[in-house]
């Protein structure tokens, strides 16, 4: 008899299953990837001793002071030499914006800090692993020896991991949806600085789920009392009549990382 080299003859069905990476990226296997993405960090966590979060959400786009600073500075004069260049005029606006909001990326960097001195045991810091405020936070963990986690995303601009993540504690996601589950189910606490559409999303979808019993309560804290008292309402959608009158409560608005961790530390009975 002919002996036949399988590989050679069957060469796309002749594959173990787990091993063929264009079955595993068709779309009837939705389902087992979105099983796999949520597995996969599930065994890193329980390896590594992660079993409480506080999740620290945030813009991307916010630098630090001096990189604040530095940006404006180089907007303001290519403006100076083109003043009516409305694209011009439009980087030095978004660039007196972010240097307004740059003390949050320290705030936020104090604030975990301070997670860490205080419960470092007890507490994990995990944010969205991009920059901005969410390598802030990651920073003031990592800085301090505590566990930072950062469960990134693939987006059409691609995102690097900041690099004060945890050794095996960052995560690259597909579907938003996973990356949600894995940030709100070991949440004690939810930490929110300023930030934009994916900010919002992140906050509301946890203000969300405290609301309809889906998630137990749990402090959900915004930081930035300029920011965020422009930009929510809350009060306004109790009057329409939007939302109950006590769900005004559910987000606190307070100006530092301390405000923060003291909220945190009464609720739990913890040292301030």
């Amino acid at each position: 008899m002919k002996k036949i080299n399988p590989a050679k003859q069957h060469p796309t069905s002749y594959i173990k299953a787990y091993e063929d990476i264009p079955l595993l990226k068709h779309a009837d296997l939705r389902p087992v990837r979105m099983e796999l993405e949520t597995l996969k960090p599930e065994i890193y966590f329980r390896k590594n001793g992660v079993t409480e979060t506080i999740i620290c959400f945030g813009s991307a786009r916010i630098p630090q002071p001096k990189a604040a600073k530095a940006q404006l500075a180089a907007a303001q004069k290519l403006l100076a030499k083109k003043p009516k260049d409305k694209k011009l005029q439009e980087q030095v606006q978004i660039a007196q914006g972010h240097l307004k909001l740059s003390k949050y990326y320290d705030e936020a960097r104090e604030f975990a800090k301070l997670v860490v001195k205080r419960e470092g045991k007890r507490f994990s810091i995990v944010t969205g692993g991009g920059p901005g405020i969410m390598e802030a936070a990651n920073r003031g963990a990592f800085e301090n020896g505590g566990r930072s986690i950062g469960l990134n995303i693939t987006l059409p601009h691609e995102q690097e991991p900041n690099p004060y993540i945890s050794k095996n504690l960052a995560f690259l996601f597909h579907y938003f949806a996973i990356r949600k589950i894995h940030f709100v189910m070991r949440a004690k606490a939810c930490v929110v600085f300023p930030g934009g559409f994916g900010t919002f999303d992140e906050l509301f979808e946890i203000l969300t789920l405290i609301q309809t019993g889906k998630k137990s309560h749990i402090p959900v804290i915004l930081v930035g009392k300029e920011f965020w008292s422009q930009v929510i309402n809350v009060k306004a959608l109790a009057s329409f009549g939007m939302i109950s009158p006590k769900d005004t409560d559910l987000c606190p608005i307070v100006e530092t990382a301390q405000e923060a961790w003291d909220i945190i530390a009464k609720y739990y009975k913890l040292k301030k």
